[in-house]
């Protein structure tokens, strides 16, 4: 495998935040090993390999960043929308249905993050995560209201621990107080491999995904996708505890 085969394998594997994401970890004088940490398991070893053969010795760290760099601003891409729609009997006619949103995760390479109010077992998305998250090449993320599904009110729903279980091994993070109440994560979307974004009125329930009128905009911006993961990322800790 040769010098100019390395950076065009990289960019074919990593996402824009991930080769962002190591080459801040390098410039800032982490570890390659744990610079990686940002990468999927399954991706790890091909990627080291390919940054040790861009380069090594004195100076291979700043040629690293070089090529990662360039990585991150090739997936600078011009952004793209399409609507998303659910009407009963399948009246909608323009843009996809909501019932093709289980194509995109079952599509996703790198990583995945999902946040919703609660999850119903109706749902096609519940048995779409689950299988990505059993994938060892795919980072699930999920973030998800507590009240909502631990509440005696809402039996039918899956608790964050059933949730947490199900999509084991992903990362399952449910609000917690902020200022003597809890929090309401009432934000739905769907983010896939850092640049796709799902923002949709649906519940993730089959009458949300079959019978309601439900609208939804599928979003192709990596810079937007990657935004919008980071600010719940950030917000961890504050407004989120992790599901065990």
């Amino acid at each position: 495998m040769g010098e100019a085969y390395a950076p065009r394998r990289l960019g074919q594997l990593l996402t824009g935040t991930e080769a962002k994401g190591i080459a801040d970890r390098l410039a800032d004088g982490d570890t390659l090993t744990a610079a990686l940490k940002i990468v999927a398991i399954g991706h790890r070893v091909e990627v080291r390999r390919l940054l040790e053969t861009v380069a090594s010795g004195a100076g291979a760290t700043h040629q690293r960043v070089l090529v990662l760099r360039a990585i991150e601003g090739a997936r600078a891409l011009p952004t793209t929308m399409s609507p998303l729609w659910t009407m009963p009997g399948h009246l909608a006619r323009s843009g996809p249905l909501t019932t093709s949103v289980t194509r995109l995760v079952d599509s996703a390479r790198h990583a995945i993050t999902c946040s919703t109010f609660n999850f119903q077992r109706s749902s096609a998305i519940w048995t779409s995560l689950r299988g990505a998250a059993q994938r060892a090449d795919v980072i699930v993320r999920v973030y998800m209201d507590t009240r909502a599904a631990d509440s005696t009110a809402q039996q039918q729903s899956p608790t964050t621990a059933e949730v947490a279980a199900h999509l084991a091994p992903a990362d399952v993070w449910r609000t917690k107080e902020f200022d003597g109440t809890y929090v309401r994560n009432h934000a739905k979307f769907l983010a896939i491999d850092h640049h796709l974004l799902l923002v949709t009125s649906a519940n993730f329930s089959w009458s949300a995904e079959n019978n309601n009128v439900e609208f939804g905009v599928l979003i192709d911006s990596p810079n937007l996708t990657e935004a919008v993961e980071r600010e719940l990322r950030e917000a961890e800790g504050a407004l989120y505890e992790r599901t065990s």
